[in-house]
């Protein structure tokens, strides 16, 4: 008997100890003014002082007993997961701390973020979720032997609850903004009919919101393009074309969870329309919750020393000329707020956040052309070397405050000042 007492005391003495070193504290200090909201945390699996058994997910619980939402993403693609990733509230100047710990049953959560992307093998076969695709350059929906659009929505949608955004993968690469009036996320079957065909059937209103951008030749929001000299070069194609100047492009989901999806694209032997250059171009678009904007980190080889990058804002409506707004030292803000939705019928305030080392200014795109009515920042890159900004889009339908442009300009600011506000974190 006393040894049966004693094996369970060592037992439950054992569980014990497993269970206190498995739980870690992380302290988190807004080292700036500004209160922040949503604020995205992201911790190195390397930074953790307790690696978790594989398949664990982690519990993360405030003083007070709340849970905080949070994922663990696998970014590079090796099969495990390289950071854990959530989002908090924290006071001006003020501390939280949090219990990480971890558990072999998944938490549920709201799901605040996700990324849609559905292709069909033929005219005839409906389309099929996937979380990755290579289109070639003879693979264009006017290619021969084509004739019909793959892609459900024409290429991946990513979204969070204030906002949705789309990027043409059908070789046109632009973005796109899908606004939205409910904080849910849309449904999957957004752009697929009935009977699973792709379909355009997000150009009416819906209960949750509609595609409301008019991109026409621009690159979109947040679109990447190339300048060398004075000229403009479009990275890929227009509806009409049947071959694209780009060999290869691939898409992947490299993240997909309620606080943070993340998504990566990548442009091989690019050549530019008329000349004998070849460029890779990679961009990540990234969302997580709480902003009308998504992250993008976008890089290009291949460079020969003369080049800009450029990233794009379309101008179809030219009542409001680009404001150009410094933020700190960190950030410069490009923003325009006028109608740039279809047949002009609702206010759209648009920005880019960009990086106030690389800026070199802003041009003008032509009002026609192959890549034309829009506006660019310029930036001065290294090869392969990231750069990393957010785009913003604010509908009237979605926040009444941005019918006005001094509240939508200000909203812009503040986020600026919320993404440069430094959070110092701390694992103990």
């Amino acid at each position: 008997m006393k040894r049966k007492l004693l094996l369970f005391s060592f037992f439950a003495l054992s569980s014990s100890l497993v269970s206190c070193v498995s739980t870690q504290e992380i302290v988190l200090t807004n080292k700036s003014s500004v209160a922040l909201t949503d604020k995205a945390i992201s911790i190195k699996r390397d930074k953790l002082k307790i690696s978790p058994a594989h398949g664990a997910f982690p519990v993360l619980l405030t003083q007070n007993g709340d849970t905080v939402a949070a994922q663990t993403d696998d970014l590079n693609g090796d099969k495990k997961w390289d950071e854990l990733f959530f989002v908090t509230n924290l006071p001006s100047t003020g501390k939280q701390t949090l219990k990480l710990s971890w558990s072999e049953t998944k938490p549920s959560y709201v799901a605040r973020t996700n990324v849609r992307f559905g292709k069909r093998t033929s005219k005839d076969t409906p389309v099929q979720p996937k979380t990755s695709d290579t289109l070639y350059a003879n693979q264009l929906p006017k290619s021969p032997g084509y004739g019909y659009q793959p892609y459900q929505t024409d290429g991946p949608t990513w979204e969070n609850e204030k906002v949705a955004f789309r990027h043409y993968f059908d070789g046109r690469n632009a973005k796109d903004l899908f606004g939205k009036k409910v904080s849910y996320l849309s449904p999957e079957t957004v752009g697929i009919s009935a009977t699973g065909a792709v379909e355009d059937n997000y150009h009416v209103m819906a209960d949750w919101g509609r595609d409301i951008m008019a991109v026409g030749n621009s690159a979109g929001i947040g679109g990447l393009a190339l300048m060398v000299g004075d000229s403009f070069y479009r990275l890929g194609v227009l509806p009409n074309d049947t071959v694209n100047n780009v060999q290869s492009t691939s898409f992947n989901i490299l993240a997909e969870g309620p606080v943070r999806s993340v998504t990566h694209l990548q442009y091989n032997a690019w050549q530019p329309d008329g000349t004998n250059r070849r460029y890779k171009i990679e961009e990540s678009p990234t969302i997580w919750p709480g902003m009308y904007a998504y992250q993008n980190t976008a890089r290009i080889s291949g460079l020969q020393g003369d080049e800009l990058l450029l990233i794009g804002m379309n101008n179809l409506d030219r009542t409001d000329q680009v404001k150009e707004i410094n933020i700190d030292d960190q950030w410069v803000v490009l923003l325009t707020h006028d109608r740039e939705t279809y047949n002009k019928e609702w206010i759209l305030g648009l920005a880019l956040i960009l990086p106030r080392d690389t800026y070199q200014g802003f041009v003008e795109a032509p009002t026609s052309g192959r890549l034309a009515q829009g506006y660019f920042a310029k930036m001065k890159v290294k090869d392969n070397q990231p750069v990393t900004y957010y785009a913003v889009g604010g509908w009237e339908l979605s926040n009444e405050a941005f019918k006005n442009a001094a509240s939508f300009q200000q909203y812009v600011q503040d986020l600026a000042k919320q993404l440069s506000a430094e959070v110092e974190v701390q694992v103990k």
